[in-house]
C-alpha cells in the first residue's frame, strides 16, 4: 500500500488530525481517568475489528493518538479511515480532540562526516537506522519513545551548533509559536525556507527549527 503526501493527507480534511514526522496524530480531551480509559477501549475494540493498530497514550485530562502504517513506514488510506473512525468514537463519547499544543520532537546533529558518528548514536540510543527516500539517514527508537535522531551534513567551520532540535507542529500552530518565542526574548533567524521550517534563536544564540509537512512533497 502507498503512502500519502502530506498534500494528499490535508485533502482529506481530517479535523482536529495533524501530520507530523510522517504520521496522523491528534490529543483527545478528557473530563477524567475513566472516560480516557473508555475511550481507549472503544478505539482498542474498532482497532481490532480494522485490523490496524494506533499508539495511544493515556494520560488523567487526554488521550494522544498517533497514526501509521509501520509496513509502509508512512500514513496510508488505512490510517485516514481509522482516523475518522476514532473522530466518530470521540464524538459519541462527547469528548473532543485537535491538534493544538500537539507537536513532535526531532533531534537534529549537523556533522561534515555524520555516516561516521552515526553508529555510534545508533548503539548509545539502541535505535532502528533507517535510510532512503522520505527518510535521509535518521534514527528512531523502536518503542517510539526517544525522539528521532536526524543527520545533516555541515562543514568543518567553528564555533557552531552541532546539536539543534526540530520541532514538528501543525502549520496552524507555527505562527503562534514564533509570536510566544518572540515574546520571551528569541529571535527570528531565517523565514527563507517557510514552509518548510523556521530558524528561530533564544538570547544566546542557540537555535531550533519550527518544521512543517509543507512544501516536502
Amino acid at each position: 500500500m502507498s503512502t500519502l503526501t502530506g498534500a494528499q493527507i490535508a485533502d482529506e480534511h481530517l479535523t482536529g488530525w495533524a501530520y507530523l514526522l510522517g504520521a496522523l496524530q491528534t490529543r483527545i480531551r478528557t473530563p477524567d481517568f475513566a472516560t480516557g480509559l473508555s475511550v481507549v477501549d472503544a478505539i482498542g475494540a474498532e482497532a481490532e475489528r480494522m485490523d490496524h493498530h494506533p499508539d495511544l497514550d493515556l494520560r488523567y485530562t487526554h488521550v494522544d493518538v498517533r497514526l501509521w502504517s509501520h509496513d509502509a513506514r508512512g500514513v496510508t488510506r488505512r490510517d485516514i479511515r481509522l482516523a475518522r473512525a476514532i473522530s466518530a468514537i470521540a464524538e459519541a463519547a462527547g469528548v473532543t480532540l485537535g491538534h493544538a499544543g500537539v507537536s513532535r520532537l526531532e533531534l537534529a546533529l549537523d556533522s561534515p562526516d555524520y555516516a561516521a558518528v552515526l553508529p555510534f548514536w545508533r548503539a548509545v540510543l539502541a535505535t532502528d537506522h533507517l535510510a532512503g527516500p522520505g527518510f535521509g539517514d535518521e534514527l528512531r527508537d523502536p518503542a517510539g519513545t526517544l525522539p528521532t535522531v536526524w543527520f545533516q551534513e555541515s562543514g568543518r567551520e567553528e564555533p557552531r551548533q552541532r546539536w539543534h532540535p526540530d520541532v514538528w507542529v501543525d502549520p496552524a500552530e507555527v505562527q503562534p509559536r514564533i509570536d510566544a518565542a518572540l515574546a520571551a526574548g528569541g529571535t527570528l533567524v531565517s523565514d527563507a525556507a517557510a514552509p518548510h521550517f523556521w530558524v528561530l534563536a533564544d538570547g544566546d544564540g542557540n537555535r531550533v527549527c519550527l518544521c512543517t509537512w509543507q512544501g516536502r512533497d
